[in-house]
């Protein structure tokens, strides 16, 4: 060791920033991959103006006040929220130690040595205090290139939570329009029993005075035995859809609240849809699958480098006395500088397997990301076809339902003034009572496609 001045133990530092203001990144820079994006949504009237329904918050989507209040406790509670943001904590923890990767570590030391043997029975004492500085130089950009890679995969992660976001709302949405839907039915069901009802006592009176058969009895019979079955499966389908709800909520199963009839939800008729160029901004699993490939990309960098010399400087600066009053002054003091460059030779071909599989990975994510786009495309042009044919569906199945009423009006007053038979009654409030429940299945499948759609254009989400 050679004896000098302090300062002289900044000189590691000041050699290591001169060669990474020098030193380059190799592997490829990452630019967007070309993609087949087309004109408009397919199934979109070309002519349709106004703000898209993407930009629309979900507030404003979702104007049944119960409902918001559903899906914020949602936000708040639902463990697949909670769980991705621990995610997103573990992917700033990882971009935080691959970032210090770029750095040196400086370790510090102090020690006392007492030396005692025959010769010197009194051996001195001697303190020791001192610094190491470690530093590999990022040269090729290895390390900054893994930084890139790990930050790139927090926004991945972070774009995954907005995934779980969206996912957890149109859940909450859909299962709260079933839920409604099952509430219409219980209505329609427990109305039509207490109808059957007076059907079925009419019919028995008029056969105990002899004014009919024992046949119209049991016809009204089967009549009320269905509706009440009815009632039993709507029961059932509600409490499983309030326990689905409560478990997406964050709470033990339970009683759900309602707000509006699932026949006065607020809905566009016609749905502006934007630009299909705007939905690789407007999904999150579109941008977060390309972060991914970015970090993909970046990762071919950290192999590349791995065929280059690694550079190792090593600074020490210290102190050792046989008294503490001698630190820092004259001989006492010492430092130390060392560099070590290190060139792979021959590695059995691991390196350049590892190379490889860098690039074999970048183009599996690169094929995925184009996939997700294409995806994504696909699922705006089923909700666009599911959500206008299911709201024309439901508009001839409430035509339906009316002409039904009707007839079945009209085959009880044939049936009191005995020109009809009851089989006629029967066969006419069965398809009144069925189109009824069809009718209701028809509003929430109109509902449900109305959030898939919302959903498959981003629903709302702000980059």
């Amino acid at each position: 060791m050679i004896s000098v001045k302090t300062p002289a133990a900044i000189v590691p530092l000041l050699v290591a920033s001169v060669l990474v203001v020098d030193g380059c990144k190799v592997g490829p820079n990452y630019s967007r991959p070309a993609l087949d994006v087309p004109g408009q949504f397919r199934g979109v009237a070309p002519d349709l103006a106004g703000q898209s329904l993407a930009e629309t918050t979900w507030e404003n989507v979702f104007q049944d006040e119960t409902l918001r209040a559903l899906i914020k406790e949602a936000l708040t509670n639902n463990y697949d929220i909670r769980i991705a943001a621990t995610r997103i904590a573990q992917a700033q923890a990882v971009v935080g130690v691959t970032r210090a990767n770029q750095f040196p570590s400086v370790n510090g030391s102090a020690g006392v040595d007492y030396q005692h043997n025959s010769f010197a029975l009194n051996g001195p004492t001697v303190d020791s205090v001192g610094i190491e500085l470690n530093y590999i130089v990022d040269f090729w950009g290895k390390y900054r290139r893994a930084t890139e890679a790990a930050r790139a995969q927090l926004l991945s992660t972070t774009y995954a939570k907005s995934v779980v976001q969206l996912t957890l709302i149109s859940s909450v949405a859909t299962a709260y329009y079933q839920l409604r839907e099952f509430d219409f039915q219980l209505v329609i069901s427990q109305e039509t029993v207490a109808a059957d009802q007076d059907i079925l006592k009419l019919n028995t009176i008029k056969y105990k005075g002899g004014e009919s058969a024992i046949t119209d009895v049991y016809q009204a019979q089967v009549l009320l035995q269905q509706a009440q079955a009815q009632v039993i499966s709507s029961t059932q389908a509600i409490a499983q859809t309030e326990n689905q709800i409560s478990i997406l909520l964050g709470r033990n199963p339970g009683p759900i609240s309602r707000g509006l009839a699932l026949t006065d939800q607020p809905h566009q008729a016609e749905v502006p849809t934007g630009l299909p160029s705007a939905l690789l901004q407007r999904r999150p699993d579109v941008l977060a699958s390309e972060q991914s490939l970015v970090a993909a990309n970046a990762n071919v960098g950290v192999a590349k480098a791995a065929y280059f010399p690694q550079i190792a400087l090593t600074g020490q600066f210290g102190a050792a006395s046989t008294a503490v009053t001698s630190f820092l002054q004259g001989p006492a003091t010492v430092w130390s500088l060392a560099g070590q460059l290190a060139q792979p030779l021959y590695a059995g071909g691991a390196i350049t397997s590892a190379y490889h599989l860098a690039w074999a990975q970048r183009d599996q994510a690169e094929l995925q990301y184009k996939q997700t786009v294409q995806t994504a495309f696909g699922d705006v042009a089923n909700s666009l076809v599911g959500y206008n044919q299911s709201r024309l569906f439901r508009v001839k199945i409430d035509e339906q339902t009316r002409t039904y009423k009707d007839t079945a009006d009209l085959a009880v007053v044939r049936f009191n003034g005995g020109y009809a038979s009851m089989l006629e009654v029967l066969v006419t409030e069965q398809q009144y009572f069925d189109s009824q429940l069809t009718l209701a299945q028809a509003w929430d499948a109109e509902m449900s496609n109305y959030v898939s759609l919302y959903q498959a254009l981003g629903g709302g989400w702000q980059p």
